[in-house]
């Protein structure tokens, strides 16, 4: 008798693509959307149990984005690194028991160093994603939906905005971190299983050469400037907002959920973006998108009603995520040959005004007893930015 043949239909090409896609989201709202922006939700409540300054929360938040300038030097200068196994692993445990341990210390040494390797741990896993992903959706041809996988920081975001007020009436400040790190954990099992690594490996330039490496790098100079200041500007509503929020009287209770006004707003952004760019032009949206983030963030200088605090939230989360699609697809147009290194370069510009903008926004804030002057040094910050890219003509 003769065996009986089975057949083995392979999966669908788009089912395989959005496994590869909803596990690249999973992943960034993993490192990105809880492991570096839960501090914003749980900062008030770190400070109404704690007694933490403005300064200090300014520095923390600095730390981890100094983390992540550091991640994303170390994948400019060498890429190398990027093709070791081991790495996607082992950033991602390090995102997961930084995130965990923010709950486990009341120590400002423990706070500082789970901050900073966080941020090491989310540059490297944010160009690891990036560069697989988008690499694995081209190869099996639905490269146009790459934009979507930045809707996993929004994700993240929303998500934190949501659990971080339960988690506090439960267990407080310490619990809120330690809940959400246990979600994350969650998160990334699931994020692992759909989106599983096959033999191949992220197709990322490593070129010896520096000259070529160099020279290429002019190509997106002056939109690495444009992106440093709205790093520098939009990262202290990204640090502050929900402490902002929390000290206006009539809005306190409900300040955490601005931040899932964030997240839902970033969500769609990273696919209404590139279809407008594909409309307009990509240099006309980002002037846009920039133009209307600093709008939010002015107008939340004078923001006391729920309808000024929600388009604060919604401006600012339904552009930031949508700049950074933006400007990496640029980059890549730019330096098609050398895709990995021009997001490594853009993220390492994007993280040095990081790191710069929540500190002095701390220091002001605490200085002037509020955050009037910070919010306005923010705005102007993403203004300049637009007007670089009003002077680029390399779109």
């Amino acid at each position: 008798m003769d065996a009986t043949k089975t057949t083995i239909t392979p999966p669908h090409p788009e089912r395989v693509a959005l496994r590869v896609l909803l596990g690249g989201m999973l992943g960034l709202a993993v490192v990105m959307g809880i492991g570096r922006f839960a501090f914003t939700p749980i900062l008030p409540l770190m400070q109404r149990d704690l007694g933490m300054s403005h300064a200090v929360a300014g520095g923390l938040a600095g730390l981890n984005y100094l983390g992540y300038l550091a991640g994303a030097i170390v994948c400019t200068v060498a890429p190398r690194l990027l093709l070791l196994r081991i790495l996607a692993p082992a950033a991602l445990l390090l995102s997961l028991a930084t995130t965990l341990l923010m709950g486990m210390t009341q120590a400002e040494l423990g706070w500082e160093l789970s901050r900073f390797w966080g941020g090491v741990a989310s540059a490297i896993l944010f160009v690891l994603i990036s560069a697989e992903v988008g690499e694995r959706l081209m190869r099996l041809g639905y490269g146009h939906w790459f934009g979507a996988l930045y809707g996993g920081v929004g994700t993240g975001i929303a998500l934190s905005g949501l659990l971080v007020p339960q988690l506090d009436r439960l267990w407080g400040w310490d619990g809120a971190w330690i809940g959400m790190g246990i979600v994350a954990v969650i998160l990334a099992l699931i994020g692992a299983s759909l989106g599983h690594k096959t033999s191949h490996v992220p197709n990322i330039s490593t070129a010896t050469s520096a000259a070529p490496v160099a020279s290429s790098l002019r190509a997106v100079w002056l939109l690495g400037v444009a992106y440093f200041f709205e790093g520098l500007g939009y990262i202290v509503s990204a640090t502050f907002m929900v402490a902002i929020v929390a000290q206006i009287p009539q809005l306190t209770r409900v300040a955490a959920y601005s931040w899932v006004a964030v997240g839902l707003a970033a969500i769609p952004s990273t696919l209404f973006w590139p279809w407008l760019a594909h409309r307009l032009g990509y240099k006309k949206t980002l002037v846009l998108a920039y133009f209307l983030q600093a709008t939010g963030i002015l107008v939340s200088t004078s923001a006391d009603s729920l309808v000024t605090v929600l388009f604060a939230a919604v401006t600012f989360g339904g552009t930031f995520m949508g700049i950074v699609a933006l400007t990496l697809t640029e980059g890549k147009r730019r330096l098609e040959h050398a895709a990995g290194r021009a997001a490594a370069f853009l993220t390492a510009c994007f993280g040095v005004g990081q790191v710069i903008g929540p500190v002095v926004a701390g220091a002001l804030a605490d200085m002037y007893a509020g955050f009037t002057l910070p919010l306005l040094f923010a705005g102007g910050s993403v203004i300049f930015g637009a007007l670089l890219i009003l002077a680029d003509r390399r779109f």
